[in-house]
């Protein structure tokens, strides 16, 4: 589903992403976990254009994500993003902000989009808070809404670039919740995330990231039980004992 060769990206002359290579398959999740600076950020965001890349190729079911001539809205209309920070219209309602895009992107007739909508806030546990601005949401609500905002595009990928990392340590659950009811469903996902028990329970492969480079892409058991490399262990053992 998901295809990245041999991809590298410069700021300057400085080298933040040396020659990543990974395959994703189609109702896989994977978690691109390692320290701060190790590139996680910048390589869930190059995968659907919202980083630029100077060498290799990242390609979405069949399609070059860095082409030329790759229509870059549409390509995005079938891949969600989730932010750290919400990003949700501070003057729209929760349902106004999930239904915006299917009407003004896809052209669906409003009442089907809102019902969608409707249908989705109330899936994630926000039924009662359609009609709210999100001034008056939680963060973990706020996030939820961004997940269903993501979801209404009916999106063949779904990206997390740290859903949980700006939010109170009792909010992360229901994000994390709604991420997993989203994996029983077959969706294909890329999540970036500190949060390892979650890595461990949900992910199909861990893709361990330092300075830059993939160092270890394997199952969570065997990832977090007996990882091969000493930069994952010294890694780990920060994390795992803190």
């Amino acid at each position: 589903m998901i295809s990245i060769k041999d991809v590298s990206k410069y700021y300057g002359n400085h080298k933040v992403l040396k020659n990543i290579h990974l395959e994703i398959p189609q109702s896989h999740i994977y978690a691109l976990i390692g320290p701060s600076g190790a590139g996680k950020s910048t390589l869930i965001r190059s995968i659907n254009a919202l980083e630029s890349i100077q060498e290799g190729e990242i390609t979405i079911d069949g399609v070059q994500v860095h082409a030329k001539n790759t229509d870059i809205n549409k390509l995005r209309s079938n891949v969600g993003f989730v932010f750290q920070s919400f990003n949700l219209y501070p003057h729209l309602t929760a349902l106004q902000n999930v239904s915006i895009a299917p009407i003004q992107v896809k052209k669906e007739n409003k009442e089907q989009a809102e019902e969608k909508a409707k249908a989705l806030l109330t899936s994630l546990g926000l039924g009662a808070k359609i009609s709210s601005f999100p001034g008056q949401l939680s963060g973990g609500q706020q996030q939820r809404v961004a997940i269903a905002r993501a979801l209404a595009m009916d999106p063949k990928v779904m990206l997390f670039d740290e859903p949980t990392s700006a939010l109170d340590p009792e909010m992360i659950k229901e994000v994390l919740d709604a991420i997993r009811n989203l994996a029983s469903t077959g969706m294909t996902m890329v999540v970036v995330t500190h949060e390892m028990g979650f890595a461990r329970e949900i992910c199909n492969e861990i893709v361990f990231m330092a300075d830059g480079k993939i160092v270890e892409v394997a199952p969570p058991e065997k990832f977090f039980t007996n990882p091969d490399t000493e930069r994952a262990k010294d890694f780990l053992a920060k994390v795992l004992n803190h």
